[in-house]
């Protein structure tokens, strides 16, 4: 599976189908994995789990053991997680199972894929996941769901999973060899939420490059900066990409200035003190610089996490191919941790950046062309977007605290069994921490922008495209001339930056 078409499942409720091909290697590797582990000691077939894997378990109570895993394990705490989240970890567990070298019954496959098409979401808590062996709690409650137990939230509102599996016409699944410790072993969760970290921290990268478009126009600055050849011979193919996205955004645009004309013209210009700025701020001027590193970073993670969707990330890995099961640690989740501390950086940076660029819209002795805090009522009687700055700020900085990497927290367990381990999930968590907080401080931005637009009466000279985002704002707040409370305007404008059809961008 793509992200791509995995972002359709989850987005636009396609159904995942499952080809017959796929099918077919599940059912190889079971029916090998029941003839080879009929007479061999095999980690979680019938040994314990963990630590306790020294003692054999006795073939009577194998069935007992895998329900075990399921049951002891659901000890998760905290919020739930986001429907998109845990729709995104049932694909990938999917993706886990296809790759046929699991050794589950088929039927697990199955009634996760109906899980999915039927639109029905198994409780993970958001704590849990030390994510070394993989995600084992936040898993043990998705499995705790196939095995007809547990929670789900179905049609409207949470209910047990069996009144679920009564509206719906499903059966829990049987325990046949292993089904308890694959379900609940591997990077599902943590994957899951990176899989909905990357499509928002995506779009989140084209609106901040459309944002620093629209920043140029407000400030008339010389199109120089977005050149082709300039950021060619850089060479770095993230700020090549960036260059080339706001030259397709400033297209039409006549607010931008070309300094062959002003400056260049023969050298008709006499000026002995410049009224334009000769070259503006790095944080308009610098854009493909500092917005290239962060497309470079999410191009690395896109790859990362779908490779991770297509992995065997359980233990032990069950080959027909070779005839062999292999133990080892294939649920370590070091390249999810990895690559999501790499996106919450990235994504910080880009949150400094909105932030100073908000600074100089509100900041009228530097943009020089605006009113102070984009004020268009009486000035010491109004107060304009004077408080959107505390709050773009203070968000800004939670931000920076987060971005200390999580991968390097590792914290011993299990009897030091999981003498270190990836934090996985709680990274990821963080960084959709970022990412929410992102989203506000651009939605502040946006609005800024509108208003900035307003108080230059320049809304005709924008670009088509930042005209676009210009209405889409205006559909859902005015021009702010009277003092008003603005917070319901900017959870209007945060829903409205959500859906990336809005902007077109």
């Amino acid at each position: 599976m793509t992200l791509n078409e995995t972002y359709d499942i989850i987005y636009k409720n396609k159904p995942l189908i499952i080809s017959d091909e796929d099918m077919k290697r599940v059912e190889d590797s079971y029916e090998f994995l029941k003839g080879f582990a009929s007479d061999k000691v095999i980690y979680g077939i019938n040994t314990g789990f963990g630590p306790m894997a020294q003692w054999r378990v006795a073939d009577q109570y194998l069935t007992d053991l895998q329900y075990n895993i399921i049951r002891s394990h659901s000890t998760g705490a905290g919020e739930p997680l986001d429907l998109a989240d845990v729709k995104a970890a049932m694909i990938a567990r999917v993706g886990v199972f296809l790759q046929g070298k699991s050794g589950v019954h088929p039927s697990i496959v199955k009634l996760l894929v109906d899980f999915i098409n039927l639109g029905i979401y198994p409780y993970i808590p958001c704590h849990g996941s030390v994510g070394a062996s993989g995600d084992l709690v936040q898993l043990a409650h998705i499995a705790l769901t196939l095995i007809g137990e547990g929670k789900v939230y179905y049609d409207g509102k949470w209910r047990p999973t069996g009144e679920a599996m009564e509206m719906t016409g499903l059966k829990p699944i049987s325990i046949h060899i292993r089904e308890g410790l694959s379900a609940t072993n591997g990077t599902s969760v943590m994957t899951g939420i990176a899989i909905v970290n990357q499509y928002m921290a995506e779009h989140l990268l084209r609106l901040a490059t459309l944002a620093s478009v629209w920043m140029n126009e407000i400030a008339s600055s010389y199109d120089d900066l977005m050149s082709a050849p300039l950021n060619e011979y850089r060479r770095h193919p993230g700020q090549i990409e960036v260059a080339n996205m706001m030259r397709r955004y400033a297209q039409g645009s006549q607010r931008l200035t070309k300094r062959e004309h002003e400056l260049y013209d023969n050298g008709h210009n006499t000026e002995s003190t410049f009224e334009h700025k000769v070259q503006a701020y790095y944080s308009l001027r610098c854009i493909p610089q500092i917005f290239g590193p962060i497309k470079e970073t999410l191009d690395n993670s896109r790859h990362i996490i779908e490779d991770e969707l297509n992995a065997a990330s359980d233990n032990p890995v069950v080959d027909p191919a070779t005839a062999n099961v292999y133990h080892g640690g294939n649920f370590h989740g070091d390249y999810i941790s990895l690559e999501e501390d790499k996106v919450k950086i990235a994504i910080v940076r880009l949150v400094m950046t909105a932030e100073r660029q908000l600074n100089y819209l509100f900041h009228d002795r530097i943009n020089n062309i605006l009113p102070p805090f984009l004020n268009m009522g009486t000035l010491g009687l109004n107060y304009g977007m004077q408080a959107c700055q505390f709050t773009a700020t203070s968000t800004t900085a939670e931000c920076q605290t987060l971005a200390m990497p999580n991968y390097v927290h590792s914290i011993p367990n299990n009897n030091d069994n999981q003498d270190i381990v990836s934090m996985g999930t709680n990274t990821a968590l963080l960084t959709r921490k970022v990412i929410d907080n992102a989203y506000q401080v651009l939605a502040i931005q946006y609005i800024a922008l509108a208003q900035a637009t307003d108080c230059l009466d320049i809304v005709s000279k924008l670009a088509p495209a930042t005209r676009t985002a210009y209405d889409a704002i205006r559909r859902v707040i005015a021009t702010r001339v009277d003092d008003k409370p603005f917070y319901n305007e900017i959870q209007h404008v945060i829903n409205l930056l959500k859906e990336p059809s809005n902007l077109s961008v």
